[in-house]
């Protein structure tokens, strides 16, 4: 039944001229572009307005340069949009989660361009393109300014981008000059439903701390993504000058309390001292764009700098 009520709205979108991967799509300038991505070559329209994203990288950038999505997916059902995005992000319609993208919702949308990865979305690419011109990134993540690039080719917003990255690494040598000579060391943790992770290099966060010329811990100071589902024991490993930490789902589903409350957390020098700072995982962790490691700077500022 799902599937063929998904028939019967694709073909309603199509020929509306909602447009497939060779179309100019159902909004835009009525030009095209060929936007090379990691599916392949894909027609794009010259200014998409009616843009489909999901993952919260996609979000992130579209409105970092100017797009509010008709469409975006939820990390999570129910949990919305990230909140550093509030403001953003009014009347853009739900379109399911990162999981799961309701492929109904997406074509009733009429969408002229889709955003998403190969990681998340590989299987269902052929069906998107069926729905609207549709560009992939490769992975998600520690690849975000690439990424970034690839967004704003395909919203035709390159000129836009230009400026968002030169402003950012101003920013950034505004940071590391005024940090001075011997900057603290940095621990990134996050406490998850069921899991507590420790975050290293090869992570968004890992390359937005790098850029702002902040060391980290022996432990995490390795190129790899985080130390999954760690125990009590690793605790030690969490520790740093400063230590940052971000609690992702239902608190009380989380590990945050059974790590905090151990003797072996509270035996640390930063949280002995008052520098174990909880800051927003919607910033440090799902946010993956410009905005949000502008955002990330923020606290950089307020606890660094200014702590």
């Amino acid at each position: 039944m799902r599937r063929r009520i998904f028939v019967v709205l694709l073909a309603a979108a199509l020929l509306a001229a909602c447009g497939g991967a060779g179309d100019t799509g159902g909004g835009g300038s009525g030009e095209a572009r060929t936007v090379q991505h990691a599916m392949g070559e894909t027609e794009v329209p010259e200014r998409p307005e009616r843009v489909v994203v999901l993952d919260t990288g996609e979000l992130d950038s579209a409105i970092t340069l100017g797009v509010t999505p008709v469409g975006a997916v939820e990390a999570v059902e129910g949990l919305g949009y990230p909140s550093y995005l509030d403001e953003h992000t009014q009347g853009v319609e739900n379109v399911g989660t990162i999981e799961e993208p309701n492929l109904e919702r997406i074509a009733a949308l009429e969408p002229d361009l889709i955003l998403s990865s190969k990681l998340r979305h590989e299987a269902i690419y052929d069906e998107l393109s069926q729905i609207a011109p549709t560009v992939f990134t490769e992975t998600t993540g520690v690849t975000w300014k690439e990424n970034f690039e690839v967004h704003a080719e395909a919203l035709g917003r390159e000129e836009e981008a230009e400026r968002v990255v030169s402003e950012y690494e101003a920013r950034m040598r505004e940071f590391r000059e005024a940090l001075g000579e011997d900057p603290p060391e940095v621990s990134v943790v996050r406490f998850l439903p069921g899991d507590t992770r420790i975050y290293q290099k090869e992570s968004f966060i890992g390359t937005v701390l790098e850029d702002a010329g902040l060391p980290r811990p022996e432990a995490q100071d390795v190129e790899d993504f985080a130390m999954l589902n760690v125990s009590r024991e690793a605790i030690p490993e969490m520790g740093g000058d400063v230590i940052f930490y971000t609690v992702y789902g239902p608190e009380d589903e989380t590990t945050l309390d059974e790590i905090t409350s151990d003797p072996l957390w509270r035996q640390l020098e930063a949280v002995r001292e008052g520098r174990a700072y909880r800051v927003s995982d919607d910033l440090w962790m799902l946010g993956i764009g410009y905005t949000a490691a502008n955002g990330v700077i923020d606290d950089l500022e307020r606890y660094i700098l200014e702590g």
